[in-house]
């Protein structure tokens, strides 16, 4: 009995004080024997699993079971905290054979999109830490650098990972550093033009590098022909990579005939095997490969790895794979909250602002035949299924590629169609420049429906709705409206469709509507009369700020509670009307400090030359906004209604100290 053989591990007791190697140093004490044998036949595989060490010295038929209790692990977890569940089922044995080929403390594993990471982290030391998954303070639903060492790069938008990686290729090179590069990039990923400009760099680039393409569903152009299946399979063979191992040591010893015969063979092929796209862009293509073969996939990546230039490695999966009601509906669990483990049974949904946007442009198409819908691989999330279901040949899908949706939708405005594109409002700022330069440059009348303004939280940072007031105000002739309820987004859906002309933005966040269901279509309306300060604010975030017009009313001061239905071209006349009577501006808002309202607001009294005795801007600041909860976001950054009062209470209270003061 081996009672100590497991990789290079210390006896257990350290009696032996010898170090244990793979060929095999035997401790035959018998309470090592005894303790050992207790606490392995008491944990699971996973438990075993503290990092990725413990994973290479697994056994290779302990992996089976590892995959499993891996499934078994997330069903559990995610049923509690929410996340991204069938991408990361269908990536176990992948993630399980990247991490025990690679190692991901030195090499660099960069994610595409990140949300398929979660078995990464569960093997490289996080698992006690899952239970608090996307939560406020606890591990992110990303990779995250500051998080571990084995996370290479932050990833939360798609199209990204192969730029990354071959830059982190170029400066392993360029340093004369010694490491792996590899790129894991779902075929989503790849509807995105990003993708293909890595791509065209990498392919020439001769930097060692691996791309694992993980398709789980979309339709890759594949090899026709009986003779392209018997190639593609034989390439993945042993005794061909054998071959092919001998081959390049024996004859690359000679450039000179490696290279003729390189061409007669790239010559051959060429004659009996239709062109494949990632061959013409010079990566050397291996696939495809069964994403659920474990063994294989080790076997193939260190096969990749081995031929030291840049390599497409075309593997196969599916996504839910293990769990039966996301193999039947695996886009339905494709980021959940909480569910039943056993049955999967969602929570019942409710209205929210996603669902009444995509019912009231339904509505709007059923009127006007030039209304279309645009989405950029986002439909459910976007709300657009009862468009789809109505109007489905005015409904276009453009895969993750926002820039192209706002240029095509550029070009239906300008031949005569009312396009509306809903996009989240992170992932429309990779749309910047076309909106500029495609959209107003002509001042074309294309709909930004704008998903997830605001704090979205759990899904953090590369995803909360932060800047787009920033950068939609500076856009020339955009129109930005701001619904705080379901009957004002009807309203101003309308409005923006039927009515204006040029570009318009619908900004509304993600989730229901609060206590406020009222509808106010003027630019500056005043809900609530008062003269110690003005509350300036728009959206959703009117019902906090109603509530803490009444908390401040309980403690005698009386706010004056200013919303915009239209914050640009920003109407200033109604808002200094009432800072002329307040004296005070307390603006809140749930985006950045950069170019936010209340700065254009005071800007506007400043060049008016209108005296304020105070004035702050409650917003998210200048950095970025971590995952958590929104209404614990809204607390921690001092946005929700007791923080509001407080904040106004300090602000007439420091007024009134100066005036004793003087």
């Amino acid at each position: 009995i081996c009672a100590c053989l497991v990789g290079s591990e210390m006896c257990i007791r350290d009696r032996c004080r010898l170090t244990l190697v793979k060929s095999g140093t035997f401790c035959y004490s018998i309470d090592c024997i005894i303790i050992r044998y207790v606490r392995y036949s008491v944990l699971s595989i996973l438990e075993r699993i503290h990092s990725p060490a413990d994973l290479k010295a697994l056994l290779a038929g302990e992996i089976p079971e590892l995959c499993a209790e891996l499934r078994s692990f997330l069903v559990q977890s995610l049923s509690k905290t929410g996340g991204h569940l069938a991408s990361n089922l269908g990536a176990v044995e992948l993630t399980v054979a990247i991490d025990r080929v690679y190692n991901t403390e030195r090499d660099r594993l960069v994610f595409d999109v990140g949300h398929q990471s979660y078995v990464h982290k569960l093997l490289t030391g996080r698992r006690e830490a899952f239970s608090t998954l996307r939560q406020f303070g606890g591990i992110a639903g990303f990779p995250k650098p500051d998080e571990s060492v084995h996370d290479a790069f932050v990833a939360g938008h798609a199209s990204t990972s192969i730029s990354v990686a071959l830059g982190m290729a170029r400066a392993r090179t360029l340093m004369g550093e010694d490491y792996d590069v590899i790129a894991l990039i779902g075929d989503g990923a790849l509807t995105g033009g990003l993708a293909y400009e890595g791509l065209s760099d990498a392919g020439q680039s001769g930097e060692p590098m691996v791309i694992v393409l993980n398709d789980n569903g979309m339709s890759i152009n594949k090899n026709v022909g009986g003779m392209a299946t018997l190639l593609s399979k034989q390439r993945v063979k042993p005794g061909y990579l054998h071959f092919k191992r001998f081959y390049r040591s024996t004859v690359g010893k000679a450039p000179g005939l490696y290279r003729v015969l390189h061409h007669i063979k790239e010559h051959v092929k060429d004659l009996v095997l239709p062109n494949n796209m990632f061959d013409d862009m010079g990566f050397y293509y291996i696939g495809p490969v069964d994403g659920h073969d474990e063994p294989q996939l080790e076997k193939m990546l260190r096969w990749a790895r081995d031929l030291r230039q840049p390599v497409l490695l075309h593997v196969v999966t599916q996504k839910g794979k293990g769990i039966s009601y996301t193999e039947r509906a695996p886009e339905k669990y494709h980021g959940v909250s909480s569910f039943d483990p056993v049955s999967g049974a969602l929570p019942a949904s409710k209205p929210d602002f996603s669902h009444v946007f995509g019912q009231t442009l339904s509505q709007l198409a059923d009127e006007d035949p030039t209304v279309v819908a645009i989405t950029a691989a986002m439909l459910t999330g976007t709300g657009l299924e009862t468009f789809a279901k109505a109007h489905p040949e005015r409904l276009y899908d453009v895969g993750i590629a926002e820039g192209h949706a706002i240029t095509m939708a550029s070009g239906m405005a300008k031949q005569g169609l009312r396009p509306v594109a809903a996009i989240y409002s992170s992932f429309l700022q990779r749309a910047y420049d076309m909106l500029i330069h495609d959209t107003s440059l002509q001042r074309l009348h294309l709909v930004l429906g704008v998903d997830r303004a605001g704090i979205v939280g759990n899904d953090g940072d590369t995803h909360n709705g932060c800047f787009d007031i920033s950068y939609l105000s500076s856009v020339p002739y955009m129109r930005i409206l701001c619904p705080a309820s379901f009957a004002e987004l009807r309203a101003m859906l309308r409005k923006a469709v039927m009515e204006l002309d040029g570009p318009v933005a619908v900004r509304y966040p993600r989730g229901g509507e609060g206590a406020y269901q009222a509808c106010s279509l003027e630019p500056v309306a005043v809900l609530r009369e008062g003269s110690d300060l003005t509350l300036l604010t728009y959206g959703i975030v009117i019902n906090d700020v109603l509530q803490a017009a009444q908390l401040l009313a309980q403690r005698g001061i009386s706010a004056e509670v200013v919303k915009l239905a239209q914050v640009a071209p920003l109407e200033t006349a109604p808002v200094l009307a009432s800072l002329q009577k307040t004296g005070r501006l307390l603006a809140v808002e749930d985006v950045c400090a950069a170019n936010c309202i209340g700065e254009q607001v005071l800007s506007a009294a400043e060049q008016a030359g209108l005296p304020m005795k105070e004035a702050r801007l409650l917003n998210l600041g200048s950095g970025i906004i971590p995952h958590g909860a929104p209404d614990v976001l809204k607390t921690a950054y001092g946005l929700d209604a007791q923080a509001i009062a407080a904040a106004a209470q300090a602000l007439c209270a420091n007024d009134r100290e100066k005036g004793n003061g003087a």
